[in-house]
């Protein structure tokens, strides 16, 4: 049996972060689902880079460029080997996830999207994966429709299937995992009857690189998408797979340096993949720290991460079931790290805040999920904690007597 309780105390001195205080209290974090802390290796490596070679890439001839294009490009390609892409030139280097949907929706859908069409997506997404839809279908015409989530938490699979039938929709975007349910979605499964039914999909990594194993040729998707400083890597990077096919039929979404082979006022002639969708210098140091923030998470080992974070899950649902008028949203029998939950007359911004004077960091509100909340009944959002690879039972058991110490304030 794969042991879990000591994975923490192998790795929590790579993180500098929670040696710290808040408040005169040691620092509890429980906020990963929105940005996980980095290990030292990530934060040596934007450092080094900064320090010591320092230089824009692809297009100089100097041996700083060089050195700087070589490890920019080696993260390029961690990540593909990570992920199960066929090749380097199918990852193209966004700002995160919401960037890679967006050109997604407007290199993609401007080219292929017509009054006829229709996109489908589920009613767990986060904002990310509705907003830049709905921006382009309003543009072309077409139509944005969600698939409905159980009161459990769990997407309705029959609901999707109707929805294919129904609608015969062009493009089927999803989240893996859900950031307020914790919710891991078949995406296998997902992916297979879209592409029956004659559909693209992409699917949202967000919420599933930090904790799972991900092979997109398994899964079938078209489109994949992550950033990194969910995963222990650096903000504002993250990362676009698609098949190298879909890749070269789609349009430029910007213009500028390094997506040109040539450009004279009589016509521009683009670059080839995965440079035509990454105008201008990019986030260099990030580049190379999500690939080193791989790294890490592959040397503790992912399965032993999954397997850690599952635990935790149990745990906390365990011993929240002992709090009076506590009430869990999202009971999927499969979770990553995520357990969001209301009580009964309390508002979640208040326990929040009562719990950070305590030393404990969790998320409160609508988790850029509004129209999941909206669905769930639920219009002042949640108190969300979430478990990163450093988490422990300890500070989980802390955290809810703290919440237990808020409640009673509150009454």
């Amino acid at each position: 049996m794969m042991d879990t309780l000591n994975l923490p105390q192998r790795i929590r001195q790579d993180f500098p972060i929670l040696q710290r205080k808040v408040h005169g209290k040691d620092l509890v974090y429980l906020d990963n689902a929105a940005s996980a802390q980095k290990p030292l290796a990530v934060i040596e490596g934007q450092r080094e880079y900064l320090s010591n070679y320092h230089s824009n890439i692809h297009r100089g001839a100097h041996h700083l460029a060089q050195l700087a294009t070589e490890a920019f490009e080696g993260g390029r390609q961690k990540i593909a080997d990570h992920i199960g892409a066929q090749g380097s030139e199918e990852i193209i280097f966004t700002g995160g996830s919401t960037d890679a949907i967006n050109l997604v929706a407007q290199a993609w859908g401007r080219a292929n999207l017509t009054s006829k069409d229709t996109v489908l997506v589920t009613q767990m997404e986060h904002h990310a994966n509705i907003v830049p839809w709905q921006m382009v279908c309003e543009e072309r015409g077409a139509k944005v429709v969600p698939v409905k989530v159980r009161e459990d938490g769990t997407l309705d699979l029959d609901h999707f299937a109707t929805c294919l039938e129904r609608h015969q929709p062009k493009m089927v975007a999803f989240v893996h995992a859900s950031n307020t349910l914790g919710t891991i979605n078949p995406a296998q499964a997902l992916c297979a009857q879209a592409k029956a039914a004659g559909a693209l999909t992409l699917v949202d990594g967000s919420q599933a690189l930090p904790h799972f194993s991900i092979d997109v040729q398994t899964l079938g998707c078209d489109f994949y998408v992550a950033t990194g400083h969910k995963a222990y890597g650096p903000t504002g990077l993250g990362f676009l797979y698609g098949r190298k096919d879909i890749l070269e039929s789609m349009p430029p979404w910007r213009g500028g340096g390094e997506m040109i082979q040539r450009v004279s006022f009589q016509g521009t002639t683009y670059n080839g993949l995965p440079h035509k969708f990454e105008a201008g210098t990019p986030h260099i140091s990030g580049g190379i720290a999500m690939g080193i923030a791989l790294d890490w998470m592959n040397g503790v080992g992912i399965e032993a991460i999954h397997a850690h974070e599952t635990a935790l899950v149990q745990h906390a649902h365990s011993a929240l079931g002992t709090l009076p008028a506590v009430r869990i949203i999202g009971n999927a029998p499969e979770k990553v790290g995520v357990v969001s939950l209301v009580i009964d007359g309390m508002h979640p911004y208040d326990l929040g805040t009562l719990l950070d004077g305590q030393g404990i960091a969790v998320r409160t509100g609508h988790h850029c999920t509004e129209p999941l909340m909206d669905h769930l009944g639920l219009s002042a959002g949640t108190l969300r904690m979430s478990f990163a690879a450093y988490t422990t039972r300890e500070e989980i058991d802390r955290a809810i007597i703290a919440l237990e110490r808020a409640m009673n304030m509150l009454r």
